[in-house]
């Protein structure tokens, strides 16, 4: 199963969702642990990356 952006866990650009769906985890664990992540390294590298991984990684 090859990641992809999901189009029913979405909330911005289903970057989240796409990548529960591929751990096998809730969406929302993913979303707290990026949010985590974000905020403890400025916030600023986390939005970046999840700017370019809604643009390279192709919906499903």
């Amino acid at each position: 199963m090859a990641f992809r952006r999901s189009r029913r866990d979405r909330l911005i650009g289903g970057v989240c969702g796409g990548l529960a769906e591929w751990l096998g985890w809730t969406p929302t664990r993913v979303r707290v642990l990026y949010v985590l992540v974000s905020v403890l390294s400025a916030a600023f590298p986390g939005t970046l990356v999840y700017i370019v991984l809604w643009i390279v990684v192709p919906s499903e």
